[in-house]
């Protein structure tokens, strides 16, 4: 289980965000996984990485800059699917879009994995591709039924383990409250003064990481309770949390770009196995520059 909100605009006004993200990766406690950071292969990517045996070097989500574009890439289990037999590890769909250099090839990527997808388990595929000379592209490639299905730039939007023609009401809700916190940032910043920038940008972030922790459960649900009959209400909040079986919403991500090319990366992932114990903070920031010898890393902390 996963969800993402995301919104896109690749020409904000001052002071506003190319991209907007918000995810909660949920797992088992106990997946070894490496915390976000640059990757060593691919210098200009960012995101966590799945250590599982047999799974190393796949990831749930990652972004990639270079030469002033960006992509962005998700992956989402589809629940209550049957598992195909021999079914090829789906991590690596997204790391390879992420760390691909070719520029506008976001279509050509998504229609060559619908060709091949039914090797994989279920899975939504959201990607994201930003320039400057064209508006940005959204695509969510669904692999049971195969689908592939485009949006707008310009508005909010939420995915979830489900198709996107019925989505979870974590989900709906989610990208209503996703949509008021965008909302209120944009309202703020047409009458705020340079200096309260910083202060905003803290304020945005906070408000989608409280978002991403929200433990109230949407339930009942009916596209749920199909899809999880015996574990529906339990996977039925943003924040997931299933002690008896080790898994739940294990890492919080925010990700966000300006209108001058710099990422900020967020990440709030556990550091044991226990959700109310410690967890590990990472904030990375990152100046992009259009030639990408420039591009620049500012800073990266860790902390518990």
């Amino acid at each position: 289980m996963c969800v993402i909100f995301i919104y896109v605009n690749s020409n904000p006004n001052p002071g506003g965000y190319k991209l907007i993200l918000a995810s909660n990766r949920d797992e088992f406690y106990a997946r070894d996984t490496q915390d976000a950071a640059k990757w060593a292969n691919a210098e200009h990517v960012y995101g966590g990485i799945d250590l599982e045996p047999g799974r190393e070097g796949g990831t749930w989500l990652a972004i990639g800059g270079h030469g002033g574009v960006f992509k962005v890439g998700a992956l989402l289990n589809l629940t209550g699917e049957p598992k195909p037999r021999n079914a090829v590890g789906r991590g690596m769909i997204v790391s390879n879009f992420a760390a691909s250099k070719d520029d506008c090839n976001i279509q050509g990527y998504n229609s060559e994995l619908l060709s091949e997808c039914t090797k994989y388990s279920a899975f939504n595929f959201v990607s994201i591709e930003i320039g400057s000379k064209a508006p940005a592209n959204i695509l969510l490639l669904s692999n049971t039924p195969p689908g592939l299905e485009h949006f707008a730039e310009g508005k909010c939007y939420g995915f979830g383990n489900s198709l996107a023609s019925a989505p979870f009401q974590k989900v709906i809700n989610g990208r209503q409250r996703f949509q008021n916190i965008v909302e209120d940032f944009h309202s703020k910043l047409a009458a705020a003064p340079t200096e309260a920038m910083h202060n905003m940008q803290a304020d945005l972030v906070t408000n989608l990481k409280n978002l991403l922790k929200c433990e109230h459960k949407f339930w009942p649900d009916a596209e749920l309770a199909r899809r999880a009959p015996n574990w529906g209400e339990y996977l039925s909040a943003l924040n997931v949390s299933v002690p008896s079986a080790g898994y739940g919403s294990r890492t919080h991500t925010v990700i966000l770009i300006d209108g001058q090319n710099k990422m900020h990366f967020y990440e709030d992932t556990m550091a044991g196995p226990d959700p109310k114990g410690e967890w590990r903070q990472t904030h990375i920031e990152k100046q992009y520059f259009q030639n990408e010898n420039s591009t620049t890393q500012l800073f990266e902390c860790s902390k518990i």
